[in-house]
């Protein structure tokens, strides 16, 4: 019987390795998928039949149009400032406005919370519409509606904000623990109480991060609304390049650049917060 029981056991990296499956070929998809994204390039090469004599024309005369732009012209200070700052008011109106939409319509259009699957499918539905049209396109069709200004811009960046949130709150809840939900449906809690205690807690973290996310897009999206007419600084933009102030254009795009970085900056420091928080 000692005998027996002082023999020596299988190692646990012996075991591991014989259980571990044999690693399977090349995927199919990979191996057909990039020639075929090779041969889609080199045909829409061709096929678009580039000026390449253009390109490096152009290329010449965008080298003499940078000279120009030094030093910023800095003259319309102020009317740039308030310009930056109606965008930055426009993204934080259309981003909140965004949120609150899909934080309602994302619990029905999870398929673990809505009361019917055709609910959950007509939201989903409806959220990828909102998403497969730009935001640009979104603001020239509110402008038609409800003319220039900050409002269209307000609109389409709530629209987009609300396409692209339902699906990744959706999505987040959907990927609650369901023994979570079933203990809690055990217990008699009502739906109310089972979204406030048992699902908001543990979807919050994910939540918050999209919403400075889809923030940081938001903001960018606001100052190229401004070209087409929807207010904020990318009007003053337009404006300087048709009248070929590029000392000015300079200055603009200067101060788009130090709002977008900051508002990126804080967000990227609240995000690893929020991680640091959730270990």
């Amino acid at each position: 019987m000692r005998a027996q029981w002082n023999e020596p056991k299988p190692s646990l990296t012996v075991l591991t390795s014989m259980a571990e499956p044999k690693k399977t070929k090349k995927n199919r998809l990979l191996v057909v998928g990039m020639p075929l994204v090779a041969l889609l390039f080199v045909f829409s090469l061709i096929q678009l039949q580039f000026d390449y004599s253009r390109i490096a024309a152009g290329f010449m005369k965008l080298m003499g149009i940078v000279q120009v732009m030094f030093p910023p012209d800095f003259t319309a200070w102020r009317h740039v400032l308030l310009a930056a700052i109606e965008s930055l008011q426009v993204a934080i109106l259309g981003t909140v406005l965004g949120i609150l939409i899909a934080f309602f319509l994302s619990f029905l259009a999870a398929s673990n919370l809505t009361p019917h699957p055709f609910i959950a499918w007509i939201i989903q539905s409806a959220a990828s519409l909102l998403r497969a049209i730009p935001t640009v396109v979104w603001a020239l069709i509110f402008i038609v509606s409800v003319g220039l200004g900050s409002l269209p811009g307000v609109l389409a960046i709530t629209v987009s904000a609300a396409g692209m949130l339902i699906k990744v709150f959706a999505q987040s809840l959907e990927e609650v623990d369901k023994g979570v939900l079933e203990a809690m449906q055990a217990t008699g809690a009502s739906w109310l109480a089972i979204v406030m205690q048992g699902i908001l807690p543990t979807v919050k973290t994910a939540f918050i991060a999209w919403c400075v996310l889809r923030f940081e897009g938001d903001l960018g999206e606001s100052t190229i609304l401004g070209a087409v007419g929807a207010g904020g600084i990318g009007y003053e933009l337009t404006h300087a390049m048709k009248s070929y102030n590029f000392a000015g254009a300079l200055f603009v795009g200067l101060v788009i650049f130090i709002m977008v970085f900051s508002v990126e900056l804080v967000a990227n420091r609240y995000k690893m917060n929020l991680k640091v928080r959730k270990h």
